[in-house]
């Protein structure tokens, strides 16, 4: 089983800047890609971003373009989420995803998607 760590969240105001952190760990598994999801008070969860392991080609949401980069840290298994220029409609708790491969022997492998717990991001006006 792989777990996510996220860190890196908090109050900033308005026009400010956060960088949240992912960190998967486990045993034998390898990423596939890694996402990131916000939800806000009152509304459905929303697609931040994608990164691709292999070759970090990274997927935004048309409406942060600019604004959020994502990027990885291939060796230590963790995904950034950098947030600039933040609004108050920011606000959210962002959480984390990994598609992952887990291979315990050469012959047994399956794939497992794991979540994070989520991390409170308040964007004061």
């Amino acid at each position: 089983q792989v777990q996510l760590v996220e860190s890196g969240g908090g109050l900033v105001q308005a026009g400010g800047s956060l960088r949240l952190s992912c960190a998967a760990s486990g045993r034998a598994f390898s990423v596939s890609s890694m996402e990131w999801f916000r939800q806000a008070p009152g509304k459905e969860r929303e697609f931040v971003g994608k990164i691709s392991w292999s070759d970090g080609n990274v997927d935004y949401a048309d409406f942060l373009k600019g604004r959020f980069t994502i990027s990885r840290a291939n060796a230590r298994n963790t995904v950034y989420l950098q947030m600039n220029r933040l609004k108050p409609e920011d606000t959210a708790v962002y959480t984390c995803a990994a598609h992952t491969k887990i291979c315990p022997t050469v012959e047994r492998c399956w794939s497992e998607d794991a979540w994070g717990q989520g991390t409170q991001v308040t964007v004061s006006s």
